[in-house]
This record gives structure tokens, C-alpha cells and sequence, in this order.
């Protein structure tokens, strides 16, 4: 099912329809939330796989996530057929994973202000967002960009957005493609052989692998700690 419509209308037909097991839905369009509406099926329907289809362009993207589940235009056929093929192979009630910098580039680039809970088993984490831009990252261990590179360590995570809560302080100033970009290549220093190395260069930041296959529930209701 394509959602094209608001997330009453999407209530109302989950309602009248016993099965669900993948929604491909526009992130923003007029009376369209994407996420609110992924949130809400998930609800009903356990074990659904969510893929976002966001407004803006490939060429605003600054970092190329493998398996991803975010599409922006043009879209890449193929690869989207590839996610849907994943999402059906999927077992039931599995969970809805996403890579975390997926879900982070996806909401700054569509320019949220809000909290994105990141969850990975028991662990936690809260990323705050304004106008598009990180401003605050948490952890149970860390704050700030030490934080956010714990989180892009644990890669598949279920995560929830809540537009209302705002950032208790403001601990990150760079914009959000370099703190992304900053924290992509210190993972990928701590994963190198001995010996080895990379430039450090925007252009020359590798993919970001999710090593995890896709599964089941986006978070629909934020997580209070």
C-alpha cells in the first residue's frame, strides 16, 4: 500500500483490512506526515516494514547508506525494488530496522525540529533537531558528537520522532552533513586493518554499510526514558 493520504484516512483502512506487511509512503505532502502514518500502522499491524519517500533530490544526499529505505528523486528502480524484495523476505513480527544515519539524514534534509529516539535492543538514545540541523545528542555513556558516534556503531535501530520535544541544551554547532560526515569517518578509522588509512575528504567518505537485514515495527509512540 502507498499512503497518499492523511493518517485518519490511513487509520480507516488499516481498520477495514486484515493484513499489512509493507507501506511505501511520501515523507511530506499536503495533509501527508509519513512518519506519523508509519507510526500509526505499525500499530495495527505488527511486523510492518516502512520505506520513506522524501521530497527532496539524490543530489542534496551527503552520504550513500547501503540498503537503505529512504528514496529521494530521482528514484533508483532498482534499488527500490531490492528494499521491497527485503521488506517480503522479512519474518513475521520482525522489527523495522533503519541505519541511524539513514533516519538522521532523512530528517535534517526535510528540515524536522523535534527529538528522534534511537533504540537498539535495551539501549537508548535522543537526538535533537531544529530547523533540519542537530543541535544535541544523548546517550546513557555520552553527549554530544560522542554520542551520536556511539549510536552510528550500533547502525539497525528502530527509532521514533516527537516534533514537540526540544533539546534541554545545544551542544553541537557544526552544520549536520559535517557532523554526520565527522562521525562516518571515525567509525570507519576504528573498523580499518593496521596500516591502513583514508582521506578525509567529503567526496571520499565511503558508504555507510547496514550490515543488518531490514525487519519489522516503526516506534509509533516516542519512548520516554
Amino acid at each position: 500500500m502507498r499512503a497518499r493520504s492523511d493518517r485518519r484516512s490511513c487509520i480507516a483502512w488499516a481498520d477495514a483490512h486484515r493484513e499489512c506487511s509493507l507501506v511505501i509512503t511520501q515523507l511530506e505532502a499536503p495533509e501527508v506526515d509519513g512518519l506519523a502514518i508509519g507510526g500509526s500502522l505499525s500499530e495495527v499491524f505488527p511486523g510492518l516494514q516502512t520505506i520513506f519517500l522524501p521530497g527532496y533530490g539524490v543530489s542534496e544526499e551527503r552520504l550513500e547508506i547501503t540498503n537503505a529505505k529512504v528514496f529521494a528523486e530521482p528514484i533508483d528502480g532498482e534499488k527500490l525494488l531490492k528494499a521491497i524484495e527485503r521488506a517480503a523476505a522479512t519474518p513475521y513480527r520482525e522489527l523495522d530496522l533503519f541505519h541511524v544515519v539513514d533516519v538522521l539524514q532523512m530528517c535534517c534534509l526535510s528540515g524536522r525540529t523535534g527529538a528522534i529516539q534511537i533504540v537498539k535492543s535495551s539501549r537508548t538514545a535522543l537526538v535533537f533537531l531544529r530547523a533540519g540541523k542537530i543541535v544535541h545528542a544523548e546517550s546513557e555513556a555520552a553527549r554530544g558528537i560522542d554520542a551520536l558516534s556511539g549510536m552510528v556503531a550500533w547502525e539497525s535501530v528502530e527509532f521514533a520522532y516527537d516534533e514537540s520535544v526540544a533539546a534541554p541544551v545545544e551542544s553541537i554547532a557544526e552544520a549536520w552533513d559535517e557532523v554526520l560526515i565527522e562521525v562516518v569517518l571515525r567509525q570507519n578509522r576504528n573498523h580499518l586493518p593496521p596500516g591502513r588509512s583514508f582521506r578525509e575528504q567529503s567526496g571520499d567518505v565511503p558508504p555507510v554499510k547496514n550490515s543488518a537485514p531490514a525487519k519489522g515495527r516503526l516506534f509509533s509512540a516516542f519512548k520516554r526514558r
